[in-house]
């Protein structure tokens, strides 16, 4: 229907008869070929063998949109090419990065590619976060899920079948947080136009949760801190709750991989892993080493002081990323078991690695101190995230607080 040939490259728009998908239905692409090799790009669109016989002459309202869509992305791919040409570059390869290896017929091979690139790139902690995305949805959905399939309503049903398996909101927005991104990818790529596009005020809005208040007060701390049993297991999980609540709720993940060299002046400075590829503007997070993080070190540290000495020995230092990851899993669900433990002996529900970060700012917060400056120590990058991570103030607080409303000094 739309062709384009210059210097022995044709770009042509084609009903890929080569895989029938459900009911007679074929994918729309724009071929092109080039030293009689062929490379096939999605348009998102689907239909008939009658339906594309009569595209280029309807009338019909629907039709059209399909057809002026079919056209945007031909146009895109044409325009790519004339481009690549003109620089003297052209190639195959050289258009498919081009258009940024984002071409894909489904939302499930998105994915794929997706997760391939960030297994390319060690990002395990991302690779996982989509992988296990991509299994819900083929779960809810199926194996071959068209890009417009993805609508609002789609994705409102999606939701509904999450909580219905009993999973939060909170991992509701992680799930469809992910599958928003591979459909920006996709949209940058032309294969998703705006119109398409399901995510916004009007359409689909990703639901935020409230999360679990995990903060512990002073006074849970101090009990904490004081807690042994005779058992140096629990004393060493009960130290490493103490060291990463007291180095600005510093994560586990991260605390494992401090080093000698991350200390200077009194500080400890770092980048969380977490951001560290993800974010646009790279924070760095500086916390003061007090004499309790000191005596945590010279406790249970690594008797190796040299600069690229891991300031705790649970690692080596010659671990993959996926062992690395693997490996804090371990101290993390140990750790945890026995932080359980102590809970149950002091009567504190629900303690554990994670409890620290959030201990840290809602005590900051308790305090008085600024939330911006709590933000900064954490090593957000937006106010919003650290409001979440602040837990809610105790009851005995709110009950001194209810009784000023009617202390009429009579």
């Amino acid at each position: 229907m739309f062709t384009y040939a210059n210097n022995g490259i044709t770009v042509a728009s084609i009903l890929d008869q080569r895989k029938e998908l459900k009911g007679e239905i074929f994918p729309v692409k724009i071929r092109v070929t080039f030293k009689r090799v062929r490379k096939y790009y999605a348009t998102g669109k689907k239909m008939s063998i009658d339906d594309w016989d009569n595209l280029p002459e309807t009338r019909s309202r629907n039709k059209i949109s399909i057809r002026d869509d079919i056209q945007y992305s031909f146009e895109k791919v044409k325009d790519a090419v004339i481009k690549l040409e003109r620089e003297g570059g052209f190639s195959l390869a050289a258009l498919n990065s081009y258009l940024g290896k984002n071409a894909s017929d489904t939302l499930n091979q998105a994915f794929q590619l997706k997760i391939e690139n960030l297994r390319g790139n060690e990002q395990i902690n991302s690779h996982e976060y989509y992988s296990y995305t991509l299994k819900s949805i083929e779960k809810f959905a199926g194996k071959n899920i068209g890009f417009d399939s993805v609508t609002p309503d789609w994705l409102r049903k999606f939701e509904k079948h999450l909580l219905q398996e009993g999973k939060s909101y909170t991992t509701v927005g992680m799930r469809c947080r992910a599958i928003r991104a591979v459909m920006n990818i996709a949209k940058e790529a032309h294969i998703v136009k705006e119109s398409q596009y399901p995510f916004g005020r009007g359409k689909y809005e990703i639901p935020t949760g409230q999360g679990r208040k995990l903060a512990l007060t002073l006074q849970q701390i101090k009990q904490l801190v004081n807690y042994s049993d005779g058992s140096e297991a629990i004393e060493h999980a009960r130290d490493m709750w103490f060291f990463s609540y007291l180095c600005n709720g510093i994560n586990f993940a991260d605390m494992l991989t401090l080093k000698r060299s991350n200390i200077k002046n009194g500080e400890i400075s770092f980048m969380r892993a977490k951001t560290r590829t993800t974010a646009k503007v790279k924070k760095g997070i500086s916390a003061i080493v007090t004499t309790e993080m000191e005596a945590i070190m010279t406790r249970w540290g690594n008797k190796d002081k040299s600069p690229d000495s891991y300031i705790f020995n649970f690692l080596k230092g010659d671990e993959s990323p996926a062992r690395i990851k693997a490996r804090t899993r371990d101290v993390i669900s140990n750790c945890n078991r026995r932080l359980r433990k102590i809970g149950k002996a002091i009567g504190i529900e629900g303690l554990s690695t994670y409890s620290a970060r959030h201990s840290f700012a809602t005590v900051l917060k308790r305090s008085g101190s600024n939330i911006a400056y709590i933000s900064e120590s954490l090593g957000h990058n937006d106010l919003k995230t650290t409001e979440n991570y602040l837990a809610s103030f105790e009851k005995e607080e709110r009950v001194k607080n209810a009784s000023f409303l009617t202390n009429f000094g009579d």
